[in-house]
């Protein structure tokens, strides 16, 4: 018998048991204990059940608003965007839906587009959850706190932000060198404007004073507004006659972070980990190959970031109890940041307004993605690690792209 049959035979049985005398329920139960095959105790409690009462009805919940077709679209732009997290990502994606459609990236029915650009910060990262990427390690330290010249570059905190405009830059040096910070590798040199987020990036031979000068000296050539100010570590890199005779010349003003405070630099802490570690990684490298294939790496990754990532600024923090309460302001890319400020001059507002309309964000993320792929064919395996000393530097450079120590003009 099924389930649904003893069910039925007990419920008819089951007024027969209750108004039975002892004799007739006896009989009763060696009926049932025939028919259905239970133990008799069993049987018992069965006839001595009160019947359930008719099962709810199961509540289906709302429908579903957001399909897969609104998940798929989500993803594309979240590529197009450089994978970052939801909330940089929300206020960006009418502007990057309609750049992605016009490059023919992107086609989507006219409901979906409308949910895609109605979908909040929390419906993004939901949508996007299976797609996440697991966070990159943290890498290792090359350089030693300087103690040249310290007492004639002032101290600048985290908190003396607060009033900074475009041209101030935070700059700091991230080393290839995989597991082993022994003998010669390349290094990048990370720029980042602490008004407008601009991010440039300079692949460097080696970390010697000089090569780091040129660097940032390439850096101030290639910067949209004029350059104000550095900021940097205590590395023995930057702090040197060479770099700070130049900021002298080219009033600029040069100061550093107090040592082993990396919150003093987090806005450049925050670039070397989120871009230069997430995309290049922690492998070593030290080969001219490496040196010009890192260069046209960087090349694409500066247009990606600055014209199609938003970035969010901390407006005020407070603190209730054990509870900090952050509050940022609307994510908007370094390029908008830095037409707000209103610190572009007409020639140059053109210049990047045109760059900007032929820019497709996909097609960049694509070339980036082939560019870094032969860049890892070019990292020295743990075990070939390199001992040999800093060799010259394999590309031409005019002297203006040098900044030689002691008094030596540019």
């Amino acid at each position: 018998m099924t389930r649904e049959s003893i069910r039925e035979y007990a419920a008819a049985q089951r007024e027969r048991y209750r108004r039975g005398r002892r004799t007739d329920k006896g009989r009763i139960l060696d009926e049932v204990v025939a028919v259905t095959g239970y133990h008799r105790k069993a049987a018992i409690r069965l006839l001595r059940r009160w019947p359930r009462p008719p099962a709810a009805r199961r509540r289906v919940g709302r429908p579903r608003v957001y399909d897969a077709a609104v998940a798929a679209a989500a993803r594309v732009v979240w590529d197009a965007a450089g994978q970052i997290g939801a909330k940089r990502l929300q206020p960006f994606v009418p502007e990057l839906v309609d750049r992605l459609v016009a490059h023919r990236e992107l086609r989507v029915e006219p409901a979906t587009d409308g949910l895609l650009r109605a979908a909040s910060a929390a419906t993004l990262e939901r949508l996007l959850a299976p797609a996440r990427a697991t966070a990159p390690p943290r890498g290792r330290a090359t350089t030693r706190a300087g103690s040249l010249l310290k007492g004639q570059i002032p101290i600048k905190t985290f908190t003396d932000w607060d009033d900074a405009r475009p041209g101030f830059l935070e700059i700091d040096l991230v080393a290839h060198c995989g597991d082993s910070t022994a003998g010669f590798s390349l290094c990048t040199l990370t720029a980042v404007d602490v008004a407008t987020g601009w991010v440039e990036l300079e692949a460097v031979w080696g970390k010697g004073q000089q090569r780091v000068g040129g660097a940032v000296h390439r850096v101030r050539q290639r910067l949209p507004v004029t350059l104000l100010g550095l900021d940097s570590d205590n590395g023995s890199e930057f702090i040197n006659h060479g770099l700070l005779d130049y900021c002298r010349r080219h009033a600029i003003t040069f100061t550093r972070s107090r040592p082993y405070k990396k919150n003093d630099s987090a806005h450049v802490e925050q670039k070397n980990g989120a871009i230069v570690r997430h995309l290049v990684g922690y492998d070593r490298y030290h080969s001219t190959a490496a040196y010009a294939q890192l260069a046209r790496v960087y090349r694409l990754v500066r247009l990606h970031t600055n014209f199609f990532q938003p970035v969010q600024k901390l407006l005020r923090k407070t603190r209730d109890g054990a509870k900090v309460h952050r509050e940022y302001d609307r994510a908007r890319t370094p390029y908008q940041r830095l037409r707000a400020a209103g610190a572009l001059d007409a020639a140059t507002r053109g210049q990047l307004e045109a760059l900007y309309g032929t820019l497709n964000p996909l097609r960049l993320r694509r070339q980036i993605d082939v560019e870094l792929a032969r860049l890892w064919t070019l990292a020295v395996p743990p075990a070939a690690a390199a001992t040999r000393k800093d060799d010259p530097d394999p590309v031409t450079v005019t002297s203006e792209a040098r900044i030689p120590s002691g008094n030596t003009h540019l």
